[in-house]
């Protein structure tokens, strides 16, 4: 049975966002998750106070552990924080995982503020992990800080996720959630044709790992076999209803509910 995500990211310590939401988001889409984790964040919702960097080598060693024994269906990248990082998660996967579809979700900026990338980072993941990606997951102020290009309204996404593909992305989904308006609307560029996905903006500041949980959920219906367009709405669905059955933990960002049972809102266009 098809459904196993490795997931290579940093710990959440608040369990919001980072490797905590994307093993629950998974689990509750019926995936099975693997992980290898980047570095450990002192995080809650008030934001993250401090970061430890595991080595290298330990990084790599988690990779291939999963990869030679239990095997991947699709592959997750969220915080990279170092370009080095970046580097050896690219060679085992260019190694050992060649062909396994690869979800990058480009974590540059904590919902706090904190920046979770260096920018020599930023060129590695051009450079090393975008050609090997299956999807990428940016929202508009990451795909302007990997572009150059400027994102005012949904009517920006198409350039804009056009160049993305250029830049060795096999997808894109460009997500609206920083844009202003009642609805959120994401794009996704696939094969040079695009389909847009809306839904009604929820007013909470319980968003935090949105971005995360949404990678993470689309990940687990690739490895399970879901077509991109039919794994996207599946994980818009869940983090729609996630965000709107939040418990309302802490005293900032505060996180998503991601134990709720998956509902049927697609808002496919």
């Amino acid at each position: 049975m098809k459904g196993r995500v490795l997931i290579i990211a940093g710990s959440d310590s608040g369990g919001g966002a980072g490797i905590q939401a994307d093993i629950k988001a998974v689990t509750a889409l019926k995936g099975y998750a693997a992980t290898a984790i980047t570095a450990i964040t002192v995080q809650n919702t008030l934001g993250v106070s401090a970061v430890h960097d595991i080595p290298n080598g330990i990084i790599q060693a988690q990779m291939e552990a999963v990869l030679t024994d239990i095997g991947a269906d699709c592959l997750k990248t969220g915080m990279l924080s170092q370009s080095s990082v970046i580097e050896i998660v690219a060679s085992t996967i260019r190694h050992h995982a060649p062909h396994v579809p690869l979800v990058v979700d480009p974590v540059m900026v904590a919902k706090g503020g904190a920046s979770l990338l260096a920018h020599d980072a930023q060129t590695a993941l051009i450079e090393e992990l975008l050609p090997l990606a299956s999807l990428i997951t940016p929202n508009a102020p990451e795909a302007e800080a990997l572009t150059g290009m400027k994102i005012e309204s949904p009517a920006d996404f198409g350039p804009v996720a056009e160049r993305l593909s250029q830049m060795g992305a096999k997808a894109v989904l460009l997500k609206g959630g920083h844009l202003a308006g009642e609805t959120v609307v994401d794009l996704l560029y696939a094969g040079g044709k695009t389909q847009r996905f809306t839904s009604p903006r929820i007013e909470s500041k319980n968003t935090h790992g949105t971005g995360c949980t949404l990678a993470s959920s689309i990940a687990a219906g690739i490895a399970q076999g879901l077509p991109l367009a039919q794994a996207v709405a599946r994980a818009r669905a869940y983090v729609w209803q996630a965000i709107a059955t939040a418990p309302g933990f802490g005293h900032g960002h505060g996180p998503l509910n991601h134990a709720h049972t998956v509902g049927e809102f697609t808002g496919v266009e």
